[in-house]
């Protein structure tokens, strides 16, 4: 049977879309310039300000990041595999990036990667294009000796980008160094059992540190899905200020 011109469009167009990025991107104004946000994979995002692009745990493989600006800084939270993927990383033009990781990252990363590799423990921060990021705890409660995440592991992070202030938790527990954050532009707050909090949990966390954007993320966890809804819910009921956004993370699924 002969395919319509139309029809090889509409399937070239199909093929596309199941292989390509989350192509839905986010925009903020921020003093002086555009930040651009758009979703990857579970705790995958690319952030693009101006011209510099920083991703954050690529994860996925080659296809999620076609197109897109090769990084200048990626964003490392955990040694996970769903944080630090060496199958993606592999995948992706990381020539030209400056990696900025937690020291058990750093450990786990293949000799090549040497010379680019900043080391930020909790609580240290630095200064690099443009941008000020600083590590923050990310940590699970109660903590015990078989903790899937201890504490001082991993790394959340707090960019500072001209005026604005972006939270990204990575894999943490309801813990009191994110309850503190204050004057947060845009989180990124994630919500699954065993690995990390409740939806009541990290809804009850936004409402205290009252972010004006939050997306929920990395919400797959080991019995399906987390009710991102029924967040959205627990926060606006409470606190309609708070613009809670939800956005498609597993293309794929």
């Amino acid at each position: 049977m002969k395919l319509t011109t139309i029809s090889v469009v509409l399937l070239m167009l199909t093929s596309h879309n199941v292989l390509s990025q989350n192509t839905t991107i986010d925009t903020f104004k921020t003093t002086n310039g555009v930040i651009k946000i758009q979703p990857i994979l579970h705790s995958s995002f690319v952030l693009t300000y101006n011209n510099t692009s920083i991703y954050v745990d690529p994860y996925g493989g080659e296809n999620l990041y076609k197109n897109l600006k090769s990084p200048d800084i990626v964003l490392i939270t955990d040694i996970h595999g769903d944080h630090l993927n060496q199958e993606t990383l592999n995948a992706i033009d990381t020539s030209n990036a400056l990696f900025i990781v937690p020291e058990a990252v750093a450990n786990e990363l293949p000799e090549k990667y040497n010379s680019k590799v900043e080391i930020l423990k909790n609580g240290q921060g630095i200064h690099r294009l443009n941008f000020f990021i600083k590590a923050i705890p990310m940590y699970n409660l109660p903590e015990t000796q078989d903790s899937k995440h201890p504490k001082g592991r991993g790394n959340g992070y707090l960019l500072t980008i001209d005026d604005k202030r972006i939270y990204i938790s990575g894999d943490t527990g309801d813990i009191p160094e994110m309850r503190i954050l204050q004057h947060i532009d845009i989180a990124f707050v994630c919500m699954n059992l065993p690995y990390t909090m409740t939806i009541n949990q990290a809804a009850d966390a936004v409402l205290e540190f009252k972010p004006n954007v939050v997306y929920p993320f990395h919400y797959r966890g080991k019995d399906g899905f987390s009710d991102v809804n029924e967040f959205k819910n627990l926060v606006n009921t409470k606190n309609k200020a708070i613009e809670v956004r939800l956005k498609n993370w597993y293309p794929k699924e």
